[in-house]
């Protein structure tokens, strides 16, 4: 088992580079498989999830190559099997093969996600948008078959604006037959950046980043070159990181307007922050207002950076509350951040932080990938040396995070016990 051992106390200055989008990356791998030729990503990032989604292209019969960010990948001898629990249960985005499994052969059978336990995770709106498209649905234990004869494109309304139904049902919709609209489609960053490859790979999309998504079908999908956009949330937490022990620590690589709320947040408790085209500096100020949060879905505040910004909120001098509005389970670092010394009660879906308070090193546990960061934050600023178990769920979403900020000065390591 590894655990990542931090001792705090230390200013972080130079330069932190983005990566490639987790939650994009983990969607565009999938989509590959559309095309009858073979495609080319960059910027890729080396987490966990990324091989894992490449272990199921393996299994499917499709050939990848890495070569530095990139990944060659080519279904051009590609087999529709089964995907097993053994792969789906590794993470939660294995179910966009569902979606691009139904596109292209017109059947798809897996076994239901896996990912982190930050709440209920259905995938209810994903199936009613193959139905609408012309699917059948059979259930059996944790066993999805979804299987059309043809699939019709038709008017889809999502009851909630979720990322992955919007992208699984694009998947499924860019050959089939006729027009499809999403109507209350999810507006997020990534979101464009899988329409803008399919498109690269002969689809018709329109209004991706608005809630209505219009596509026309086509019958065949050709390789392109694509690109990955810079991962909001990873350079949210390193700014974040930057705020709480960061001496014009430059978190480079990045498009700032997809940070809006963030940057929002970080100017009206006190921070300074000079944001260029590509790039924030930021450094930690002595004293921070404290402020309310209320996560939403794009372009609101994320909830992949709430937890993150739970550690600042220990900073400030006052109360200060989140309200968690996506995921019920989205509080599970709170009870160790506590045993570090922080100020904070839990009630319903609304924390509350009464700062600042001094933390201390502990043995904590990682009960999630957005958790993990939060407690490599506190880490970062507490007295003492923190030890962090469970890890894996950190390297699922965090690219080199280890190298990186020993790089700008952390005092970190990972090791195996």
């Amino acid at each position: 088992m590894k655990i990542l051992e931090i001792t705090g106390g230390q200013k972080l200055s130079g330069t932190i580079r983005i990566s490639g989008a987790k939650n994009s990356a983990v969607a565009l791998i999938p989509a590959a498989i559309l095309a009858d030729t073979e495609t080319t990503i960059c910027n890729i990032p080396e987490i966990t999830d990324t091989d894992n989604l490449c272990s199921i292209l393996s299994h499917l019969g499709v050939s990848t190559k890495r070569a530095s960010e990139s990944i060659i990948i080519d279904s051009s001898n590609m087999k529709n099997e089964e995907i097993g629990e053994e792969f789906s249960k590794k993470l939660r985005a294995s179910y966009y093969f569902m979606g691009a499994l139904l596109g292209k052969y017109k059947k798809a059978v897996m076994y239901f996600p896996g990912g982190c336990s930050i709440g209920a995770r259905p995938i209810d709106l994903h199936l009613k948008g193959f139905e609408a498209l012309g699917a059948k649905i059979k259930i059996d234990a944790n066993k999805y078959t979804v299987e059309a004869e043809k699939l019709v494109g038709c008017p889809i309304y999502l009851d909630i604006a979720s990322v992955g139904a919007t992208i699984n049902i694009m998947l499924a919709a860019v050959k089939a037959e006729g027009k499809t609209t999403i109507d209350n489609a999810a507006k997020e960053p990534e979101i464009v950046n899988v329409a803008t490859f399919l498109n690269n790979m002969g689809a018709h999309i329109t209004g991706a980043g608005t809630s209505t998504i219009k596509i026309e079908g086509v019958t065949h999908l050709h390789g392109c070159f694509h690109e990955v956009i810079p991962d909001r949330i990873e350079a949210g937490t390193y700014t974040i990181i930057g705020a709480l022990c960061g001496e014009n620590l430059k978190i480079d690589n990045i498009i700032p307007e997809h940070l809006e709320s963030l940057i929002s947040k970080l100017q009206e408790i006190g921070t300074k922050l000079e944001i260029g085209s590509d790039y924030i500096k930021i450094s930690k100020n002595e004293k921070y207002k404290p402020t309310n949060i209320k996560t939403a879905t794009y372009p609101g505040f994320p909830t992949d950076l709430q937890q993150p910004f739970s550690i600042l909120l220990t900073q400030c001098n006052g109360k200060s509350k989140i309200e968690e509005t996506i995921w019920e389970n989205r509080f599970m670092h709170i009870p160790y951040l506590c045993q570090m010394g922080a100020d904070i009660t839990v009630k319903n879906q609304t924390a509350t932080f009464i700062g600042p308070t001094k933390l201390k090193g502990k043995e904590v546990v990682a009960t999630d990938l957005r958790a993990g960061a939060s407690l490599v934050a506190a880490s970062l600023i507490a007295e003492g040396t923190t030890m962090i178990t469970n890890v894996e769920h950190i390297l699922r979403g965090y690219e080199n995070i280890v190298e990186k900020l020993t790089k700008v000065g952390a005092k970190i390591k990972s090791r195996e016990i």
